[in-house]
């Protein structure tokens, strides 16, 4: 299985509204090295087998921002005017399908995911944990939306959020849920 990931930090590209400064704090490398968000996404495509791809290939993006972004895209994509931790657009969820010629020879784009990496810091530190393990399970969670799970109810949470702890564990990660 082949699975391609667009990852931007926000370091690498993270400018508010005001003259191009960050309001976050500055960070002096990424919490998670590409080349690790590349392993994990493949790992997690390779237990999950969504077998949605007919030449198994995948690609997807990762945004990591900060609390005002994600509070914007919040607001403006699900009328929430408060950050949240992730955010995940599912490109499966449109009716507009591909050509087949284009199925068989590109990768399916799966969607973004987009994590606030203030949010997680918090999250991280009140569960006594890593800022890596929480960036890990978020980005686990909107994976699972991109290929179509979600959690109307408490089965469904639970479900998910056991899922979850399976993809963790595929990457040498464990968390702690409550």
């Amino acid at each position: 299985m082949q699975v391609e990931v667009c990852v931007q930090d926000w370091e690498d590209g993270f400018a508010e509204e005001s003259g191009g400064q960050s309001h976050s704090p500055v960070r002096s490398r990424p919490a998670v090295a590409t080349e690790t968000w590349e392993g994990w996404f493949q790992k997690w495509l390779n237990l999950l087998q969504p077998n949605l791809s007919p030449i198994q290939a995948y690609e997807l993006s990762l945004r990591l921002t900060g609390d005002r972004e994600i509070q914007s895209l919040n607001h403006q994509y699900r009328q929430q005017d408060k950050p949240t931790d992730v955010l995940a657009f599912a490109a499966l969820e449109t009716s507009a399908p591909a050509p087949l010629e284009i199925l068989q020879s590109q990768p399916l784009y799966l969607g973004d995911i987009v994590i606030s990496i203030e949010t997680a810091q918090r999250q991280a530190e009140a569960q006594g944990h890593p800022l890596e393990t929480e960036l890990a399970w978020l980005a686990a969670h909107g994976l699972l939306h991109l290929l179509g799970w979600d959690h109307p109810d408490e089965a469904s949470l639970v479900q998910m959020l056991n899922q979850q702890q399976v993809l963790l564990c595929t990457v040498g990660l464990t968390i702690q849920t409550s």
